[in-house]
């Protein structure tokens, strides 16, 4: 799979609390992940980046090589990133309050497995479909999945900051965590909420199935999302998959 990403301020924002990376396994097997980082003042990004960098080192020391085994190492690894970010919050009052969302998929030769916990999200792009394929842990989509509004309301909904799950702010970090089917040509995409509340999901189809690189890709979301305000971080991260000869 070819992997392109980009990360911007925005423009409202004085620091960048967003987190992005790609980690390749001794077999090959790829990691990928978008951490947004939430509260404790200015420590969010302390947050997103022990995330990151935990997940990191633990794939290049012992991927999993299977789907299953994916799904567990997803579950371990991110509780014991919620045990470290909690002690950490304790001993220093600095980090008092940090937390983080996260999206991740272990893309494997026709498969991923994505996990994701927060509002930053994933999404497959397959046969001219464009498909979320995480579920948002946060006030509005509580209010969507009830009915009591709308998906287009949700959008400008004036609490959609919100998140109702995290990394670090409570003990148990429930995660959620899918297989998905992948084939030549699709593509994924992983952002950070700074993306998905600016622009529509027609918008970032027409980008994704537009003849531009994987890079310019990335620029152009970003542009798009500052076009439109630019109120938070924002983090793109897109993936081609290729044919397993090429």
């Amino acid at each position: 799979m070819k992997v392109a990403y980009q990360t911007d301020i925005g423009h409202q924002r004085k620091e960048n609390q967003d987190r992005v990376a790609k980690f390749t396994a001794p077999d090959g097997t790829l990691l990928v992940v978008v951490a947004d980082g939430i509260g404790g003042g200015r420590s969010g990004d302390v947050a997103a980046q022990i995330t990151v960098d935990h997940l990191g080192r633990q794939f290049q020391v012992a991927s999993p090589n299977s789907s299953l085994e994916a799904i567990r190492w997803f579950a371990r690894e991110v509780q014991l990133i919620n045990d470290e970010i909690l002690q950490k919050s304790k001993e220093n009052p600095k980090y008092q309050g940090m937390g983080t969302t996260l999206v991740a998929a272990i893309i494997f030769d026709q498969a991923m497995v994505v996990a994701n916990i927060g509002d930053s999200r994933g999404y497959v792009l397959h046969d001219d479909l464009l498909t979320q394929v995480t579920i948002d842990h946060s006030l509005v989509n509580e209010l969507v999945k009830h009915g009591d509004i709308t998906e287009e309301e949700a959008r400008n909904y004036p609490q959609n900051n919100i998140i109702t799950r995290a990394i670090g702010v409570s003990a148990d970090a429930r995660i959620e965590v899918n297989r998905f089917d992948l084939g030549a040509g699709d593509q994924i995409l992983l952002c950070s909420d700074g993306l998905s509340k600016m622009i529509t999901r027609e918008q970032m189809m027409r980008v994704l199935e537009s003849n531009l690189s994987l890079t310019e890709k990335c620029s152009q979301l970003v542009k798009m999302a500052n076009e439109a305000g630019g109120p938070d971080n924002i983090t793109v991260l897109i993936g081609l998959a290729e044919d397993q000869e090429g």
